[in-house]
């Protein structure tokens, strides 16, 4: 791959970070009058997400790890400790996790929702293990099944199922 190429790709996944962290900024506005909406839905997993598929895993990370402290600085939402700082390591480890997966995975539908779904579980374990240093014996298993699993479900189902078109979609129109 000649340089020019080499730079047209970086451009491009730089331009598609920022959209993803524009996005991560703006769509929790959709959910905000209803906070435990927000919590079921959340609206800041899906740029992360999809910028695992579209920027790499590299790019991802870094949306991943900022969006949460820069939105919690910039609109008080989420609180920054610990919510926003467990949720960065959390968006970093699904922008990784889908990023990494996606590579390694055969880019047909099942490789898609596979990597989602890898990521989806890693960076809920990465939220759990933040959260647990971050509060210690505080945060029980308990806290951590209900708030990454049960009230998430909705967000999970969401996810499940916008995503993986959106990733195919952009597949069939060679933006992958």
């Amino acid at each position: 791959m000649n340089t020019l190429n080499t730079k047209k790709i970086s451009l491009r996944r730089l331009v598609y970070s920022a959209v993803c962290l524009a996005l991560c900024l703006l769509l929790p506005f959709l959910t905000g009058q209803i906070p435990q909406v927000g919590k079921a839905l959340s609206p800041m997993h899906i740029p992360v997400l999809l910028g695992g598929f579209l920027c790499g895993p590299w790019w991802a990370a870094l949306v991943g790890l900022i969006a949460p402290v820069l939105r919690s600085l910039l609109f008080s939402s989420p609180a920054l400790f610990p919510m926003a700082t467990a949720m960065s390591f959390e968006l970093a480890a699904y922008g990784l996790g889908a990023g990494l997966l996606y590579r390694l995975l055969p880019h047909r539908i099942a490789g898609v929702y596979g990597a989602l779904a890898g990521a989806m579980l890693i960076g809920r374990m990465s939220f759990g293990i933040a959260m647990f240093l971050l509060l210690g014996g505080s945060y029980t298993w308990e806290a951590f099944v209900s708030g990454a699993f049960v009230t998430a479900l909705p967000g999970i189902i969401l996810h499940l199922l916008l995503i993986p078109p959106i990733v195919l979609a952009l597949q069939k129109a060679g933006k992958l």
